[in-house]
């Protein structure tokens, strides 16, 4: 029997992976083989989460919004490994509030990162994919694109993953690149877990399932589209959420 997994001796980059859902991406892909670099605000707290994942992970202190930072970051990635195999588009931010008591502010923060960051890394990352006619691109939306109280700015900036994941899938397959977007229902993190009992309770009530879903139920799907057995599935938007509705 072969001892080989599926992502050994890939390069994978995964933002906001320090904690949560990208955190346990980042766990999973180091598991099937995969380099990762774990890319957060938090350098601290990547470098924790690269350590766990082993295999050669390190941490990187990177703001998504920043789109000199993130030209810079790709570089230094690539200058360092070779190659990037695999981008998952993780960080994210929300500031909630009503539409008639958001900011512009509270929309700003939320588009820069949560749907401008996207754009900058597929486009860094791209450029470098397309050169090597390869890789897989995983972006992580979220089942708010549908639409949800309180959240304009979060579910504008999801739909617009949706939307844009979309378009790079067409534009880039010829390169033999694939691009997929998930989208996450309730998943347990350290943030739903401080919710109060009833409004996590009233989650559960919409999911068909019955129990939130764990990071590596995400991270699973992600690493499924980021192997080779997922090189003729792109442009697909993948549910995650045990049946959940908003």
């Amino acid at each position: 029997m072969s001892d080989s997994k599926p992502l050994d001796g890939k390069v994978a980059l995964v933002t906001g992976a320090a904690r949560g859902i990208g955190r346990g991406i980042a766990l999973v892909l180091a598991e099937r083989g995969a380099t990762v670099v774990v890319a957060d605000m938090d350098a601290d707290q990547a470098s924790a989460t690269a350590e766990a994942a082993g295999n050669g992970s390190t941490g990187l202190a990177l703001n998504v919004a920043d789109r000199e930072a993130v030209d810079a970051a790709v570089a230094e990635v690539v200058e360092r490994h070779g190659k990037i195999d695999i981008l998952v588009n993780n960080a994210g931010i929300n500031r909630d509030a009503m539409l008639w008591k958001m900011t512009d502010e509270q929309w700003d923060d939320v588009i820069a990162v949560d749907l401008s960051g996207v754009f900058y890394m597929c486009r860094a990352v791209g450029a470098h994919m397309r050169q090597q006619k390869y890789g897989r691109i995983v972006n992580i939306s979220s089942a708010s694109w549908m639409g949800n109280i309180g959240q304009t700015n979060y579910a504008a900036a999801k739909a617009g993953v949706v939307g844009l994941t979309r378009s790079i899938a067409k534009e880039l397959a010829r390169s033999q690149i694939t691009a997929n977007a998930i989208c996450p229902g309730f998943i347990e993190t350290d943030m739903t877990r401080g919710m109060p009992e009833n409004l996590f309770a009233a989650q559960l009530d919409k999911i068909p399932l019955q129990r939130a879903g764990q990071p590596e139920d995400v991270a699973r799907v992600v690493a499924f589209l980021a192997s080779d057995d997922a090189a003729y599935v792109t442009g697909e938007v993948v549910n995650v959420g045990g049946g959940y509705k908003l």
